[in-house]
């Protein structure tokens, strides 16, 4: 990295933000900003065909990752992907059912789990080659001032996916294979670990400037099993996060990473930066803000909360979540997002208002 992009780096927003750095208005993205509220994104949604050959295909995923940033400003960009593309490089079979969602082919007993490709797998990042290059597009063509950002998904929720074949209410395949076979499920979140630490460390090679660990279905964990300690948040969520974090800190020194547990309520929004070793947390929109604020150190990096209904209904409604939400946070590091992703049904001139109020 020469010193022209390391000078622009340092003056990246969400990256000044995710070094504790307070700023007044925040950087702002959204998650899942980059899909089907867009009718750019429709457009090319179909001319892509499916949408694993959406994510596979840097062409597209690029033009994808790009769209909100050229019709918003945001100051991050997100990579257009999918965390079941992990699974996917590790040899399960993996689609995706128009109004369904994921479809995957079950990975619940031994033979299935150690039949897959073992970390280290030559295959396995050649499979994801054109998520790098995807990202090697997207930062050749941001702004130079725009953060860009790699994700993959927490080893739980992956694994859920795996073990489930799809997304279930209340995970109980998952849920049942902690109770029947933890020590099982534990190898399959190894496997994961291992992955996900190479797997981020070559996204951030190939130019994001920081990365976000999805724990999506973190409100649905098992329970310990008998005769173990600790409580199933920690064993099943943030220890393989924290072994993902350090791992990648191994490799990649000094790797900015946002960790984000959905449905932990506020207890576990609390605990997920002293427990997981990340820079900043995602908070749900529903857990009060403020709460988690004063639960954590002042100079602690949150991120989100605003609720995505909120962004639907608009108007005054939504000025004055924005307007708690910047109250919540006067003076600590926060970078301004929902607390879950944007859905399809919002209209693109919310977004506008949004971001007008935020910026004053």
């Amino acid at each position: 990295m020469g010193e022209t992009e390391t000078g622009a780096r340092a003056a990246r927003p969400v990256l000044r933000v995710l070094g504790g750095e307070a700023l007044t208005p925040p950087p702002a993205w959204m998650m899942r900003q980059a899909g089907r509220y867009l009718p750019e994104y429709r457009e090319l949604r179909a001319k892509a065909g499916s949408f694993l050959d959406l994510c596979y295909t840097p062409d597209f995923a690029a033009e994808v990752t790009l769209q909100p940033i050229r019709r918003f400003g945001f100051e991050a960009a997100i990579l257009f992907s999918d965390i079941l593309v992990v699974p996917h490089a590790l040899g399960q079979g993996v689609r995706f059912v128009e109004g369904e969602g994921p479809r995957l082919d079950p990975v619940a007993e031994r033979g299935e789990i150690e039949a897959l490709r073992e970390p280290g797998d030559a295959r396995i990042m050649a499979h994801l080659g054109p998520v790098f290059e995807t990202v090697a597009r997207v930062r050749a063509a941001l702004p130079r001032e725009t953060t860009l950002l790699g994700f993959c998904g927490a080893p739980w929720t992956v694994a859920s996916y795996m073990i489930g074949g799809r997304g279930t209410p209340d995970l109980a395949p998952a849920r049942g294979l902690a109770a029947r076979d933890p020590a099982l499920l534990d190898a399959l979140l190894d496997r994961l670990v291992t992955v996900s630490v190479e797997y981020l460390a070559r996204q951030i090679e190939a130019g994001a400037d920081a990365v976000q660990i999805f724990e999506s279905h973190a409100g649905a964990l098992p329970a310990v099993p008998a005769g173990e300690t600790g409580d199933a948040l920690a064993r099943f969520s943030f220890r393989p996060i924290a072994r993902v974090v350090a791992g990648l800190r191994a490799r990649v020194p000094g790797a900015r990473v946002i960790v984000f547990p959905r449905g932990s309520g506020l207890d576990g929004h609390a605990r997920a930066l002293a427990e997981t070793g990340a820079d900043a947390v995602g908070v749900d929109w529903d857990v009060d803000l403020a709460a988690v604020r004063a639960r954590l150190p002042a100079s602690a990096v949150t991120q989100g909360n605003l609720s995505p209904e909120t962004l639907i209904e608009g108007g005054a409604a939504l000025d004055a979540a924005v307007d708690a939400i910047l109250a919540a946070t006067a003076g600590h590091p926060h970078v301004f997002n929902l607390g879950h992703g944007i859905t399809p049904q919002t209209p693109i001139p919310h977004v506008e208002r949004m971001l007008a109020r935020l910026r004053g």
